[in-house]
């Protein structure tokens, strides 16, 4: 099988390269994107590879069917880039739901526990031997209250992780996870119960219509003063400017961003010798009480193994078989694994 790789990057070729070598796949790399203007690149493939900001709208998915290509692998779990009912029939859509649930949620907390204790700073400082501790002084995250919006396998470790620091968990899912409530330190509770009474909020959910701009000036206003806010998930849950606003109103004490919703031409790529167009992100970063990463918290080496291997079986899976687990079906609107519906895309391709 011929895949067309999209975006790609130095720490992508050694894993995809290994499997593939495995399962008889050959790749063609490609730095650029996928969009429209770059979908010819794909020519010749059965199949492309694709990242977070490559674009599959409806006229790529045309194009691609018509260069032949009968799957889309997404090297994800999020899947908003992709016109998934467009895509319904025209061409199969993969994903990798949980390459390492463990790499986001311990880099959320990585983040908080940075923003929190000043250590950002403190590592500024001391490389100047200025060892001060004005304006140094944190919190305890013991006896915390922080609000886990998405309770999915991320969502879950970093409640894991969040009462292992003694914090309370206030949690809310469109679709609760059994068990997982115990009446005490883990708590089910509306959305607005969630913002009004967490010190810290968590996202950890999906973007979808119903998600998008989820943290808005209302949602802010709701929330207690001085919130944390750390988001790990996905840019758009987040109006950027309604963040602004908030950090300069001191509604929000802190951010914490790996994800930013206009990211896709700026986050991956080396800007350091250019002036940022987006004064939205220049002004965030710009605060102290403000920590960017550049959508890295899924980047460590078990993840990316887990990325490619789990792609390369998706792909074979729909080769051999006319069938993955991991295929995202439109019609039924499952994402999960183990649907059995009938008219599933996963049962067969004419589903």
């Amino acid at each position: 099988m011929k895949v067309a790789f999209f975006d790609t990057k130095p720490y992508d070729v050694p894993g995809f390269e290994k499997y593939g070598e495995k399962y008889g796949i050959e790749y063609k790399f490609f730095e650029t994107k996928l969009n429209e203007d770059t979908v010819e690149l794909a020519a010749g493939a059965q199949a492309v590879c694709v990242f977070v900001n490559d674009t599959v709208n409806a006229a790529v998915i045309d194009r691609l069917a018509g260069l032949g290509v009968k799957a889309v692998a997404l090297r994800c779990a999020g899947y908003n880039n992709v016109d998934m009912q467009y895509a319904f029939r025209k061409i199969r859509v993969v994903r990798v739901p949980a390459y390492s649930p463990y790499a986001v949620a311990e880099h959320a907390m990585a983040m908080l526990l940075t923003s929190v204790r000043r250590i950002h700073k403190a590592f500024i400082r001391t490389r100047d031997y200025n060892f001060s501790l004005a304006g140094m002084t944190g919190f305890d995250l013991h006896g915390k209250t922080v609000g886990v919006v998405g309770t999915g396998k991320i969502g879950r470790v970093f409640i894991d992780i969040c009462r292992g620091f003694g914090m309370k968990v206030l949690a809310y899912d469109k679709y609760p996870t059994e068990g997982l409530d115990n009446g005490d330190t883990v708590r089910y509770v509306s959305f607005d119960e969630l913002l009004e009474k967490s010190d810290i909020i968590s996202l950890h959910c999906p973007l979808t219509d119903d998600t998008y701009h989820l943290i808005d000036e209302k949602a802010l206003e709701k929330c207690r003063k001085g919130v944390v806010l750390i988001n790990t998930s996905r840019g758009a849950l987040v109006d950027g400017s309604a963040l602004l606003e908030g950090i300069k109103s001191r509604k929000v004490g802190a951010a914490c961003l790996d994800v930013y919703e206009e990211e896709s031409d700026i986050f991956f790529e080396d800007n350091s010798g250019h002036i940022l167009d987006d004064d939205t992100l220049a002004r965030l970063i710009s605060m102290p009480n403000v920590i960017v990463t550049s959508h890295q918290a899924f980047l460590t080496e078990e993840a990316l193994q887990n990325i490619a291997e789990t792609t390369v079986n998706n792909l074979c899976d729909i080769a051999r078989n006319d069938r993955c687990v991991n295929e995202i079906c439109y019609r039924c609107s499952c994402a999960e694994n183990g649907c059995g519906k009938d008219g599933c895309c996963r049962k067969s391709q004419n589903g």
